[in-house]
């Protein structure tokens, strides 16, 4: 996801950061690695930086010191609702992968029993691909003798 446009917020001492997705702060004392804008080290210039492909924005200190922030920091941050599901979706082929590589079965019989066609179990199995749906991974983790749980659980209490 590209970054549309990045500016500093001095007074909520955040990044405001703008996407064709949406528009999201992202506080100063959250930007990895430091160093980050203090009082005695102010922020000089923010930009959409092109050599991270302007998935990201690089911001200069009065020091001279500089730091960069990934789109991903921000939707990770803000919890983003389709970030989320990206991360969800990779986390669960990840242990698909890891499962087949240990199953006793074939890949013949992985590929039969959840009734996919080889092209789809491969699709599905690809960690960078995004657009399968979370319902064929838990079926081909339930092939795999996998229980997977959603949790929901209050945020407070965790």
């Amino acid at each position: 996801m590209r970054i549309t446009s990045v500016t500093a917020n001095n007074r909520k001492r955040a990044f405001e950061v703008r996407t064709r997705r949406g528009e999201w702060l992202f506080p100063y004392g959250k930007a990895e690695p430091t160093p980050t804008p203090t009082a005695s080290d102010r922020l000089v210039e923010v930009f959409i930086d092109p050599e991270l492909g302007r998935e990201g924005f690089t911001y200069l200190l009065a020091s001279g010191a500089e730091g960069s922030v990934h789109i991903d920091h921000v939707l990770d941050y803000n919890e983003e609702p389709g970030y989320m599901r990206d991360l969800l979706l990779h986390n669960l082929t990840v242990q698909a992968l890891e499962r087949i590589e240990t199953s006793a079965l074939s890949r013949r019989e992985i590929i039969r029993r959840p009734g996919t066609s080889p092209a789809q179990f491969y699709r599905l199995i690809d960690p960078t691909d995004y657009r399968k749906s979370v319902d064929k991974l838990l079926a081909l983790l339930q092939v795999l003798d996998c229980e997977v749980d959603l949790v929901v659980r209050d945020r407070r209490s965790a």
